[in-house]
């Protein structure tokens, strides 16, 4: 059975799609990191010992937009680029889960 075909990714500078990778990847620690959603205290370790590197990533991304002169966020373009990647499941698990129902 076929997986169903993801839409394309909208067309990114190279600095935009860096920024969208360093973005995702932070968000993905995160969310390992989230004590509202359980796990165990190594892979939250782990987890919080590699976003700093991640971090260090990330704002080097924006840095080099920024010296580039790429001064603005094309915030749809992100947007779209973000949601073909899966970037709200991603966000949602740095998120506070729904209250379980008694």
């Amino acid at each position: 059975m076929l997986l169903p075909e993801l839409p394309p990714l909208p067309a990114l500078t190279r600095a935009e799609g860096e920024l969208i990778d360093r973005y995702l990847e932070v968000l993905d620690l995160l969310g390992r990191i989230n004590p509202a959603r359980g796990g165990d205290t190594y892979t939250a370790l782990r987890a919080a010992q590699a976003l700093t590197g991640k971090a260090t990533g990330l704002r080097d991304a924006l840095t080099r937009m920024h010296d580039r002169g790429e001064s603005e966020l094309h915030r749809e373009t992100l947007t779209r680029a973000l949601r073909v990647l899966e970037g709200e499941r991603r966000a949602g698990l740095v998120t506070m889960p729904p209250p379980a129902e008694s």
